[in-house]
């Protein structure tokens, strides 16, 4: 009797384990780099003439299916991630890159299954009169929040 307390013992154990394994898994996903033309800025120049903008991306997923069964669909897909930025960037212009920010980590929450988004974007040539390598604003975006 006691080998059959042991057994069901070690597999309620095995059991909590599993359950606090995936729980605590957690999985990130990652875009460094996306360039894309875009018309955003203060000014009516940036706007009307364009400039590059740089975006890095990263969703928080938590637990990942496509950790055990390495299928894209149980996973964030980051080619249409891509895309999909690129749509929304490209659809109409912002006067600052906090308000664009803001916006693509919306959309990509309501598009995508994350618990959490994080967006930068970086402008490699500002147009500002001073020597600047580049201006970048990130935002951070729950859907706990939501």
């Amino acid at each position: 009797m006691a080998a059959d307390e042991d057994h069901e013992e070690n597999e309620e154990f095995d059991e909590e384990f599993d359950e606090r394994s995936t729980e605590l898994a957690a999985t990130s996903i990652e875009v460094t780099g996306l360039s894309l033309y875009t018309h955003h800025g203060v000014s009516d120049a940036e706007q009307e003439i364009g400039q590059r903008l740089v975006f890095d991306l990263r969703f928080d997923v938590g637990s990942c299916d496509a950790t055990v069964t390495d299928r894209v669909e149980d996973t964030v897909d980051y080619g249409r991630v891509c895309e999909f930025v690129a749509l929304v960037a490209q659809r109409r212009s912002y006067r600052t890159l906090e308000a664009l920010c803001t916006e693509v980590a919306n959309q990509l929450l309501d598009e995508f299954d994350a618990l959490e988004v994080w967006v930068k974007a970086t402008k490699p040539e500002p147009p500002i009169a001073l020597a600047v390598e580049s201006v970048s604003v990130e935002v951070w975006h729950s859907a706990a929040g939501r």
